[in-house]
């Protein structure tokens, strides 16, 4: 009986030492968990990230002589497997006034010390959006203070990177890319398909990233990590859970969330749901009156009518809804295997394009209705992630995802009875293998392949709304069409010294294009397009550390982009009287980089950082003047309107600087300031110049922070410079109906600025309120080229729940 005692217990210690093992990590001057804590090791190659409870399995890392834990704000710790066990797993951390210490994923595909990455990388973490309570992924990517977000509605939400945007920047959820066939050169709503709520942390990397991700990503790769489960620790099921629910004035925003996460020995789930209902935005009331919605269109009785707007800083027609879903179930069969899914959906209510119902043809508003059917994104992704040194890879990681896009333009003239409809969808299909190898403690390979099919689905229909009637109309895209990437990386980083890291890179890419053009009605000169191009891309950098309190950063980085089925296929109506038809003649653009960086820190109390960069774009796809069978004009749902064509017609240049300080003043009280410039100019076909359109004013913010025990308090400025008349891009111009109007009676974009202040307060372990009032001064302003006037003066409040 002894003896079967004494088995039953070294089984059960077996068991529990075989199991997953939880390392807490806590405040130490508070005790309040922290959660978003990294941790990493190289040998052997493992990261992860702490919970909303300050936990995180750590079973992988049983083998790590150095484990870096860090969190931003916090002094790093570094430890063996060994000494976290002798603390019982359970580790304190120390607020620090500076550090140049963080892991990101997104620069390589794999986790890396931010120090040893040649290109500058910003984070965004899950705390930060509880203080600052963005209500879509646009705006939570604006809150970083070093991206520039255009909105044409509510539901919109486009971000510009050091002067490109749209189609030249590109979107990763958990690794894989979002950027489909029909992201377009104009302004996209893509990224709010995207749960801030869901989001465990966001990493912008700057500059060409067409190395690790192909086509598109020429200015910018911006990175979302969604939460993952935990598996149990010591042979206790983990259970943990957030709830939270939040509103706000200038919308009357109604947010609801909850996701919740159970993890056994081998298998874990986390479900995620997130609801939110906006209204009508109101405006600020101090600021110019061309912005104020004075009138707007509503059928009544069957008739349209102008209809005068009894308060004009209300923005009919704005709102809509939203719904986010995710699902993740991770499974560990062995010590050395992880596999993930992840099942994502994302859905919106009708949601009217805002700016185009400002358009008047004559005395009367143009549009008695323009609004986008509900946007529809799903994506499957599995993740199959292998730990164990051989002699091709240290660490191996295959991922076949498969995502659904819906999106749909519904329009009618005032006072007409014919209603068009436009609905696309795309199939995308990716599957990635990524490769880390490492040896000598010097040198670390990255290497891996990627293969991305795109089907476009496209129709028309055209509506009779007085007899119901509908029939066949042109469709936006050729139905059907195809667009597939096939490439292969190679990223290598050699340690040159302890002070010196060199990382060089490069990637080959062949992107095909298959498009069949419907001459129903339009009779184009050609009838299918079948391109193939191939692209051969690299990248050299440098990042040098002569102390810990010094760094420099150089980087020298081609990108490229292949036309899409948007660029070769698209017909549409880009302004009044104008219209863009499909060019199946397009090749690729190229885009060659140089950027310098430097950061600094003095004496525990001041940290400078500035990046300085210079990017042409060679070949670029740019709309100019086009003739079709001949012709210069054609009629366009009614209306003759001038032709146009994306043609390879230029180069355009982006050159910029950024700026950052921190200070740590006496009391808790921190101030932190970010500042962007940048200047962009294309090549016009008579030679001269002319500014780039998605090269955003200068713009900043200025925050002013106080910390203590379980309160923080952030007094910030937010603030825009103004582009004038003649610093506009040639498209923009025209667009009297979003822009304020100067002395000369021209169009401009003026400067503005805002003052806000947010709180949140750590009731207990479990409750979290946070509070607080943008636009305090009311101001009435339109972020440059956007649609819809931002939001007054905005009342927050919100709860969160942990358990």
């Amino acid at each position: 009986m002894r003896y079967r005692i004494f088995l039953y217990l070294i089984i059960a210690i077996v068991t529990s030492i075989a199991g997953a093992q939880t390392l807490t990590i806590r405040d130490k001057l508070t005790g309040e968990p922290l959660e978003q804590v990294t941790i990493y090791s190289e040998q052997p190659n493992a990261a992860t990230v702490t919970d909303n409870r300050g936990h995180a399995e750590i079973s992988a890392f049983k083998t790590a002589a150095n484990i870096l834990i860090e969190r931003v704000g916090y002094r790093p710790v570094a430890l063996s497997y060994e000494q976290l066990a002798e603390i019982g797993f359970t580790l304190q951390l120390e607020q620090a006034p500076f550090s140049m210490s963080e892991v990101v994923v997104s620069a390589s595909r794999w986790a890396q010390e931010k120090r040893d990455i040649p290109t500058k990388v910003v984070s965004i973490r899950s705390a930060d959006m509880k203080l600052q309570n963005p209500q879509t992924a646009a705006d939570l990517l604006s809150t970083s203070g070093e991206v520039f977000v255009q909105k044409s509605q509510l539901g919109g939400g486009s971000p510009m990177i050091r002067g490109f945007a749209t189609n030249r920047v590109l979107i990763a959820v958990d690794g894989v890319r979002m950027n489909t066939a029909i992201f377009r050169s104009g302004n996209l709503q893509n990224v709010i398909s995207l749960d801030p709520f869901a989001t465990q942390r966001t990493e912008i990397t700057f500059g060409p990233g067409s190395v690790m991700y192909g086509s598109d990503a020429i200015s910018a790769v911006m990175g979302f990590y969604t939460l993952s489960p935990l598996f149990a620790s010591n042979g206790k099921t983990h259970v943990a859970g957030n709830a939270a629910m939040r509103t706000s004035s200038a919308n009357f925003e109604k947010t609801g969330h909850a996701d919740i996460a159970f993890g056994g020995k081998k298998w874990a789930f986390l479900t995620s749901a997130t609801v939110t209902d906006y209204n009508d935005q109101r405006m600020g009331g101090n600021g110019p009156d061309e912005y104020l919605r004075r009138e707007y269109v509503a059928t009544i009785d069957g008739r349209d009518s102008t209809i005068a707007n009894p308060d004009p800083e209300e923005q009919v027609s704005t709102g809509f809804r939203q719904l986010n879903l995710m699902q993740k179930i991770r499974f560990k069969p062995a010590e050395n295997w992880d596999l993930n899914l992840g099942i994502h959906y994302s859905g919106t209510s009708d949601y009217p394009r805002y700016d185009r119902l400002l358009r008047y043809r004559g005395d009367n508003l143009r549009s008695a209705e323009w609004y986008y059917g509900p946007q529809i994104w799903s994506m499957n992704a599995l993740n199959i992630l292998h730990s164990g040194s051989n002699r091709w890879y240290d660490n191996f990681s295959a991922t076949a995802a498969y995502h659904f896009f819906k999106e749909s333009r519904h329009d009618r003239d005032f006072r007409s009875s014919e209603r068009h409809h436009r609905t696309e969808t795309v199939d995308v299909f990716t599957a990635n293998l990524d490769f880390e190898k490492g040896w000598k403690q010097r040198h670390l390979l990255f290497y891996g392949v990627e293969a991305v099919f795109n089907t476009v689905g496209s129709t028309g229909e055209d509506e009779d709304i007085s007899t119901g009637i509908r029939q066949p109309g042109p469709s936006r895209y050729p139905d059907g069409a195809k667009w597939h990437s096939y490439g292969a990386y190679l990223n290598y980083r050699l340690k040159a010294s302890q002070k010196l890291t060199l990382q060089a890179g490069t990637r080959f890419n062949v992107v095909t294009l298959d498009a069949t053009f419907d001459t129903t009605f339009y009779p184009f000169p050609f009838t299918t397009a079948e391109t193939e191009n191939g692209a051969v891309i690299g990248s050299f950098g440098a990042a040098y550390k002569p102390a810990d309190d010094w760094q420099f950063n150089a980087n020298l980085s081609t990108g490229f982009r292949a036309p899409n089925v948007d660029d070769v296929g698209k017909i549409f109506d880009s302004e009044p009287g104008a219209v863009v038809v499909p060019n199946p003649g397009l090749e690729p653009e190229y885009a060659y980089n140089a950027e310098l960086g430097i950061s600094k820190i003095f004496g525990d109390v001041v940290k400078l950082d500035v990046a300085g960069y210079y990017t042409l774009l060679n070949n670029a796809m740019v709309r100019r003047d086009f003739t079709l069978n001949g012709q210069d004009s054609i009629v366009y749902d009614g209306e003759l309107s001038r032709v146009f064509a994306l043609q390879n017609a230029a180069e355009a240049t982006v050159r910029g600087v950024e700026f950052g300080v921190e200070m740590r003043l006496p009391g808790g009280v921190d101030l932190l300031s970010r500042f962007s410039y940048q200047r962009g100019e294309e090549e016009l076909d008579d030679g001269s110049t002319a500014p780039l359109r998605h090269a955003a004013p200068w713009f900043g913010a200025t925050h002013l922070t106080y910390s203590r025990s379980h309160l923080k308090a952030d007094l910030y400025a937010i603030y825009n410079g103004e582009i004038a008349y003649e610093d506009l891009a040639p498209e923009e111009q025209s667009k009297d109906y979003i822009y304020a109007i100067d002395d000369n009676g021209n169009p401009y974009s003026p400067g503005w600025f805002t003052l806000n202040l947010k709180s949140v307060i750590q009731l207990n372990d479990a409750l979290k309120l946070s509070a607080g009032v943008e636009n305090i001064l009311d101001k009435r302003y339109r972020p440059y080229s956007s649609g819809i006037v931002a939001a007054g003066r905005n009342f927050i409040a919100a709860m969160y729940f942990t358990f």
